[in-house]
C-alpha cells in the first residue's frame, strides 16, 4: 500500500502555488451515513487553501418521482423487511471481484439513461478529481470512465467496515477503507492491494481534536460522580430501547442514563412513562448538536452499529455495546467492534441490562475496552483521505 508523501503543512504549501482545485464529492442519500461521510470530506478539504469541494446527491440528477420512490424503497425494505433486506442484501454479494465488475459496470450502463443530468453536472463541474463514498455514484463514474467521457482521478470509500462486492468497479485510482481487516477481505476478492489505503471511514475532522471528559459533564449538567451511559436508539424500534431504559432505572447501581432519539418521536412517546430516580438519573433527548460531546464523556455507548456512529465512537476510544444491528452493512460492523476487543454485539435486548451492568462493575475490563477503541479508532480519518488525494494530484 502506498504511504502518504506530504505533510499537511506540505500539501498546503503547495497547493497554494497552483490553480484552484476543485473536488466533487458524491453521495447518494440512502440512509444518512453516506451523506456524514460526504460532509466529513468536504470538512477536511476546506482546511487547504485553493481547493474547493462540493458534496452532491447523485439521486438529485434523476427524476424527482423515481428518486422518492427509490429512497422510500430502501427505507421500507430496510427497516421494515428486514428479513428480505438481507436475502436481497446476500444474493446480490459475490467474492469474485472481476465478475462483481462486470456486473456493476452493466448495472450503470442501465442506469445511465436517468442520469443524464449529472453527466452533464460533471462535464460543467470539471472536477481535478472525483470522490464516491457510496457505491451507486461509484459505478456511474467509473463507467463512464470505461467510455472515455472522464479523465480525473476516481476514488472510492468504503463506508462499512465490509466491503459489499457492489463496490467493485474498475477504474478507480484507489480505494480508501475502514480496516486492514477491509483491504485484506477485498484483495482476497481479487482487487488490487496497491489500491486500497487504510485509513477509516471519514468523520467529522472535529472528532480528531481534544476534549476534556470533566469539562464537558460540567458544561452538559451532567453528574461528576457516577457512571455516564449514553443510548442512540434514532434507528433502533422503540420498543427495544424502552425495555432497556426501563431495566436499567430499575437497578440500584448509580448511574447517569441518557437516551438520545435524534428524529425518531415514536422513540420519545415510548419512553414517557420512564423515569430517572435518585440512584439511576435518566435524560431524554431529541436531536442535539453535542453528540460528540456525550460519546467523549460517556463511559459506554449503547447504538445500532452504523459505519459512520461506529467510527465516531471508535474515534474518541469509547467503549460500546452494538444492538438491532441492520442485516447486510450493519452486522460485520458489529463483528468488528468485537474482534477489536472495542465493544460487545448482543443480538438478544434481554442481555443490554446485565452486560451494562456487569461492565460497569468491571473497571478493568472497560479500561481495556477504551484502550483497544482508542488502538482501533481512525479520528484523522477524513484528512488522511483528503492528504492523499492531494498528494495524487500532484503527480497525476
Amino acid at each position: 500500500m502506498l504511504h502518504l508523501r506530504l505533510t499537511t503543512i506540505q500539501l498546503q504549501r503547495r497547493v497554494r502555488s497552483h490553480v484552484m482545485r476543485r473536488i466533487l464529492i458524491l453521495h447518494a442519500l440512502l440512509g444518512t451515513g453516506h451523506l456524514s461521510a460526504a460532509r466529513a470530506l468536504d470538512a477536511a478539504f476546506a482546511r487547504f487553501p485553493g481547493v474547493e469541494a462540493h458534496v452532491e446527491d447523485s439521486l438529485d440528477f434523476i427524476n424527482p418521482a423515481l428518486s422518492s420512490l427509490w429512497k422510500k424503497g430502501y427505507k421500507e425494505l430496510s427497516e421494515h423487511a428486514a428479513g428480505l433486506y438481507s436475502q436481497v442484501y446476500r444474493a446480490a454479494d459475490t467474492d469474485d471481484a472481476q465478475r462483481a465488475m462486470a456486473e456493476n459496470l452493466r448495472g450503470a450502463t442501465r442506469g445511465w439513461p436517468f442520469f443524464q443530468k449529472l453527466e452533464h453536472y460533471v462535464a460543467e463541474f470539471a472536477p481535478a478529481a472525483i470522490i464516491a463514498v457510496m457505491p451507486v455514484p461509484l459505478a456511474l463514474m467509473s463507467q463512464l470512465k470505461a467510455e472515455g467521457r472522464l479523465a480525473c482521478p476516481l476514488y472510492g470509500v468504503v463506508t462499512d467496515f465490509l466491503a459489499h462486492s457492489v463496490w467493485a468497479v474498475p477504474h478507480v485510482t484507489r480505494y480508501f477503507v475502514p480496516s486492514r481487516t477491509t483491504a485484506a477481505m477485498l484483495a482476497w476478492q481479487g482487487l488490487d492491494p496497491d489500491n486500497l489505503t487504510v485509513t477509516g471511514i471519514p468523520i467529522n475532522p472535529a472528532i480528531a481534536e481534544p476534549k476534556q471528559a470533566d469539562k464537558l459533564r460540567w458544561q452538559h449538567k451532567l453528574p461528576l460522580d457516577r457512571p455516564l451511559v449514553t443510548i442512540f436508539g434514532g434507528g433502533v424500534d422503540p420498543a427495544t430501547i424502552a425495555f432497556i431504559a426501563a431495566r436499567l432505572v430499575e437497578q440500584e447501581v448509580p448511574l447517569t442514563l441518557m437516551i438520545c432519539a435524534g428524529r425518531n418521536e415514536r422513540l420519545l412517546d415510548a419512553l414517557a412513562g420512564i423515569e430517572g430516580n435518585a440512584t439511576v438519573g435518566l435524560q431524554k433527548l431529541g436531536m442535539i448538536d453535542y453528540v460528540d460531546d456525550l460519546v467523549t464523556t460517556s463511559d459506554l455507548v449503547i447504538s445500532k452499529p452504523g459505519g459512520l456512529i461506529t467510527s465516531e465512537v471508535l474515534a474518541r476510544g469509547t467503549p460500546m455495546i452494538t444492538i438491532c444491528p441492520l442485516p447486510g452493512q450493519e452486522e460485520p460492523n458489529a463483528d468488528f467492534v468485537t474482534l477489536s476487543g472495542a465493544g460487545i454485539s448482543l443480538r438478544v435486548p434481554e442481555l443490554v441490562p446485565i452486560t451494562v451492568l456487569h461492565l460497569l462493575e468491571s473497571p478493568a475490563l472497560l479500561s481495556r475496552m477504551r484502550a483497544n477503541a482508542q488502538a482501533v479508532g481512525k479520528p484523522r480519518a477524513a484528512l488522511t483521505i483528503a492528504e492523499q488525494v492531494l498528494a495524487d494530484l500532484e503527480v497525476i
